[in-house]
């Protein structure tokens, strides 16, 4: 069954499991790692103590919210779509000891809060960015992205590369594949009355349904492991007002345009050091994507292949996402070593 068929069935037409389409055997240069099987971590940082640490920066373009842990260099971390600053916090625990990691929560998502009718497109969340960190008085980060972060963190590169000390990207938007085939029929709800009731409600409502391959299960490797409460934070927010309902539908539409490929000089021209860790398993951004980038951004160092995993294994698998990125920032392996 074509992907583009799966997707409709999650909006309540005809679909069926995907599970058998996913690419395996994918081949090419780089390390390769199989998917971990510890799941979904359960740390200090449980949903309690990600909302008692959240802090509001109030910028031109309204409150943006985000969470830090950490001293020193600045580690900037850009969740993907639907969620938020709350799929960074396992990767937050395993590096505050090396990094002061900041997780923002983008304009028409999480807990940022922005009036009704703000540009909440791609080049204005990356200039939000930059004004965060302007308004934290932070020069340079390097960037730790997922999913729609990427395509953020790739913009933001081109708007304010002499910001950006490093850069590790995982699964997302790349050059042509912005956005991908297998995501155009969740776009075109925006073109619709109701997109968060249609796409958000449901998984609101029923928890298992959100879970399955039909809803936000889809890119977890071990959807099971998705608490209700962790559903919560990320979708609760979205449906809780009729404005913030209108803004999901508006960022849905401002992934529609291709931003990358008019940046494609701008990142030939990036040469700070870069990672790219990739997961096999993901119907949206398959790996020859991640090799592209790896030919295209001269300072990269090849990829890193997560065998078996999907879209937001950087939540699922924060060890793997701290393994790269201590090996990016070339500090030791045990916190209180010199960096």
């Amino acid at each position: 069954m074509m992907r583009r068929e799966f997707l409709r069935g999650t909006f309540g037409v005809a679909g069926a499991s995907l599970l058998s389409e996913v690419a395996t055997g994918l081949s090419g240069g780089g390390a390769v790692v199989a998917a971990p099987k510890s799941k979904i971590t359960g740390g200090t940082i449980d949903l309690r103590e990600f909302h008692r640490m959240r802090r509001f920066a109030d910028l031109s373009m309204g409150r943006i919210a985000y969470v830090e842990r950490g001293k020193g260099p600045v580690a900037l971390f850009l969740h993907g779509f639907p969620l938020n600053g709350y799929q960074w916090r396992g990767a937050l625990e395993r590096l505050s000891p090396y990094r002061r990691c900041i997780a923002a929560d983008f304009m028409g998502l999480g807990y940022s809060e922005v009036p009704e009718n703000a540009d909440i497109s791609i080049p204005a969340q990356a200039d939000m960015l930059a004004a965060l960190l302007d308004h934290l008085k932070i020069d340079e980060v390097d960037l730790v992205a997922n999913d729609s972060g990427g395509l953020t963190a790739q913009l933001f590169v081109a708007r304010h590369g002499s910001r950006v000390r490093s850069l590790l990207l995982t699964n997302c938007d790349v050059d042509e594949n912005s956005p991908p085939p297998a995501f155009l029929p969740v776009i075109q709800l925006g073109h619709q009355p109701g997109a968060a009731d249609k796409f958000i409600a449901p998984q609101v409502a029923d928890k298992n349904f959100a879970r399955t391959d039909k809803g936000l299960g889809i890119a977890y490797t071990h959807p099971a492991q998705l608490t209700d409460e962790a559903i919560d934070c990320y979708f609760g927010p979205l449906v809780s007002s009729p404005a913030r309902k209108e803004q999901f539908s508006r960022f849905l539409l401002a992934l529609e345009p291709n931003l990358l490929v008019p940046i494609r000089s701008q990142l030939k021209e990036f040469r700070k050091p870069v990672h790219i860790v990739w997961a096999t398993d993901d119907i949206f951004f398959g790996v020859e994507w991640a090799e592209w980038l790896d030919r295209t951004l001269p300072g990269s160092r090849g990829v890193r292949r997560v065998e078996g995993a999907k879209l937001f294994f950087p939540e699922e698998m924060p060890d793997v996402i701290a393994e790269e990125a201590k090996a990016l920032w070339g500090v030791s392996r045990s916190p209180g070593g010199s960096l």
